[in-house]
């Protein structure tokens, strides 16, 4: 039997919601540290080591730091954080002060991995942003160093870029952009490391289609779609979407956010109870064509 760690070695929690108002379906908004270090806690009894974190997402570095903290887990999780994107990206000691700022707030004396926030940066990176970073790792501050894009085209060349390992992409059972442009086979041919997020579209694929916030309202008929398929197959929305993500992203990490425990243990039973083999195949057969306005959390004008 496998155990819990094994089962979920490929799962990351994010910790956007750990410190600010995050996702279109949140209802509870940022969790109190008890709740917050709960979810850390409920993440790692079922195997997850790798955490999500950011600058920009308000006090989630310090309330994961203080979280693992208090738990003993600081020396053996996996942290992964991003540059807030106001940043002087141009100086090196902007960044590096920046990347000191991260290890004070998170207890650790090294990051697993530095991501650069905004697809943009990309273009610094062979202009000396790269160089930059590079010596953070060298002088043991970062493990790896990453970043987290928004289009296909700027993933792929980022797999291609000297020295970046890794990439974050939004990716679901609705939005196949970066399978069809080949970003998950050209990341195996580098040898790179691919983080998913999104993958419930920062909760709109779990919200009841006939209660949307007028700025999402154009979703509900692909929402309905998405919900008569789930049914049809005796499957939550939930576990539809984690289920397709396991299996289309066989090589992938997933990162999963969660505003309370219960959203963290349902997200793991479903990720250890398999959907039907065929299944993904319809999934990508039903859902082709989806408007980008549906697919672009920063088109919704929330």
């Amino acid at each position: 039997m496998e155990s819990p760690s094994s089962q979920t070695s490929r799962l990351v929690l994010g910790t956007a919601q750990l410190g600010m108002y995050y996702g279109v379906a949140n209802k509870t908004g940022q969790p109190d540290f008890i709740t917050a270090e709960s979810i850390v806690a409920a993440a790692w009894e079922n195997g997850v080591r790798e955490f999500d974190t950011a600058q920009a997402y308000g006090e989630s570095e310090k309330v994961l730091g203080q979280a693992l903290h208090s738990l003993g887990k600081s020396n053996d999780a996996r942290i992964i954080s991003k540059i807030h994107p106001e940043t002087d990206h141009n100086r090196t000691e902007s960044l590096r002060h920046a990347v000191e700022r991260s290890l004070e707030n998170l207890k650790v004396p090294k990051l697993f991995a530095l991501m650069l926030h905004k697809e943009a940066l990309l273009d610094l990176w062979d202009n000396g942003l790269g160089e930059r970073l590079k010596a953070m790792v060298e002088d043991g501050l970062v493990e790896q160093l990453g970043i987290s894009v928004y289009s296909p085209e700027l993933a792929l060349s980022a797999l291609k870029s000297d020295g970046i390992s890794m990439i974050q992409i939004p990716s679901n059972l609705l939005d196949r952009r970066f399978e069809e442009a080949g970003v998950f086979s050209e990341s195996e041919r580098q040898g790179k490391h691919v983080y998913v997020r999104s993958i419930f579209l920062q909760g709109l694929l779990l919200m009841d289609p006939g209660r949307l916030p007028d700025e999402v309202r154009f979703a509900a008929p692909t929402l309905k779609r998405v919900e008569s398929l789930a049914k049809r197959n005796r499957l939550s929305r939930q576990h539809l979407a984690i289920g397709y993500a396991r299996m289309a992203y066989r090589k992938a990490k997933i990162v999963f956010g969660a505003e309370t425990v219960e959203q963290v243990r349902e997200n793991i039973v479903n990720w250890k109870s398999s959907i039907p083999e065929e299944l993904p195949i319809v999934i990508q057969e039903s859902f082709r064509d989806i408007d980008v306005k549906i697919l672009s959390p920063d088109m919704w004008k929330l």
